[in-house]
């Protein structure tokens, strides 16, 4: 096996017993709380690790855009959720898919969108499950749970004969703006009761109502029950990241993913090394700036794994600027020194590389392909 050290740089690294683990410890979270896993592959885009995500599970996947939807369709993922609002440029794509054999969900949370959607399916011959997106607090998409929306648009699904009723979904981003288990829990609860109370909204009015899909990291770590819920979408847990240690989700030693990077310039009067990961292999995301100012725009390792205590505070296109005030660490990291960048948002930055260098401690065990695009 090649050693870390021999990669080229800037590289995307993955730690294989890391990825392994999140994803066993949330899939049997999931099923401990009596609902099934339909992972968001946008965190990744890969269909090795979408594996690692749907073993033992019904193998469902929530993917955020067609493209995406198409790569793992190719490799016999055939029950996918495309969990942004379907929109009329989107149809024909999405037309294909359930055209090729794929049992495609599509989201709406607009009256105006059932007709047209519901012509382009009849005309092609298919059906799509719909799910109406509901707003449970974060006030991106979203009808409003208590508002006459809610029935309205899920009545407009069930009129036309090329379209199912799927349910109801909604996403507690609100959650990654709050810290720790006393913050996050209640954002979790009133994710599962506003779905819950929905649901039987809509259930009064004499529509079924399949699934009742939640899903954010933050909430499926940290809620107590999911009673009323059929099924979590949550994405970010197979890497985890700097973000979620920071809001308390998870440990920096559970974070996967990281940035191999080689020091191209030392400064020992400014106490500064240049590293050649800069915004394009690392994402401008800061984080949790507001609550860890000091983590910039990740965190650097050695190549074991061991935390060096520096971090990346700045970044232009291909350059990465780390202050080191530390002496004999300065004269550690001469120009060629390889460490690793623990990300600080790995979706953003996984989207930034074309491939994993799955690794087991410094030993490289295979290479990945991300599917990038739209």
């Amino acid at each position: 096996m090649t050693d870390l050290g021999a990669v080229a740089t800037p590289s995307l690294l993955l730690d294989h017993a890391r990825v392994t683990r999140n994803a066993a410890r949330i899939g049997e979270r999931v099923t401990a709380l009596g609902a099934r896993l339909r992972p968001h592959v946008k965190t990744h885009k890969c269909v090795e690790v979408a594996r690692l995500q749907t073993a033992g599970h019904f193998g469902g996947i929530t993917v955020s855009t067609l493209e995406e939807a198409r790569a793992f369709a190719a490799h016999g993922f055939d029950d996918i959720t495309y969990a942004v609002p379907i929109e009329p440029g989107k149809f024909g794509g999405a037309v294909a898919l359930a055209a090729s054999g794929v049992r495609l969900s599509l989201l709406t949370d607009d009256a105006a969108v059932p007709g047209p959607l519901g012509e382009a399916a009849r005309a092609a011959g298919v059906t799509f499950d719909v799910l109406l997106k509901v707003d449970c607090g974060y006030h991106r998409c979203g009808v409003d749970p208590e508002g006459p929306a809610l029935v309205e648009v899920a009545q407009r699904i069930g009129e036309r004969s090329s379209l199912r009723f799927g349910g109801i979904l909604t996403h507690a981003g609100h959650a990654y703006h709050a810290r720790g288990a006393e913050a996050v829990a209640p954002i979790a609860r009133q994710e599962r009761d506003v779905m819950r109370s929905a649901a039987e909204r809509l259930r009064t009015a004499g529509i079924e109502v399949p699934v009742v899909s939640v899903g954010s990291t933050p909430t499926v770590v940290h809620v107590d029950h999911l009673n009323g819920v059929t099924e979590v979408r949550a994405g970010n847990y197979v890497f985890f990241d700097l973000t979620q240690a920071t809001l308390g989700n998870c440990t920096a030693d559970d974070a996967a993913l990281s940035v191999l990077a080689a020091v191209v310039h030392r400064d020992v009067h400014r106490r500064q090394v240049i590293l050649d990961a800069g915004a394009i292999a690392l994402s401008k995301d800061r984080g949790a700036a507001d609550l860890d100012s000091g983590g910039g725009y990740g965190r650097l390792l050695d190549l074991e794994g061991r935390d060096l205590g520096l971090a990346v505070t700045g970044v232009s296109q291909e350059h990465g600027t780390v202050p080191v005030d530390d002496d004999a660490l300065l004269a550690r990291l001469k120009v060629g020194a390889r460490v690793r960048v623990l990300a600080n948002h790995s979706c953003l930055t996984a989207a930034q590389h074309a491939e994993y260098i799955v690794h087991d401690g410094p030993r490289v065990m295979d290479r990945w392909p991300i599917h990038r695009g739209w």
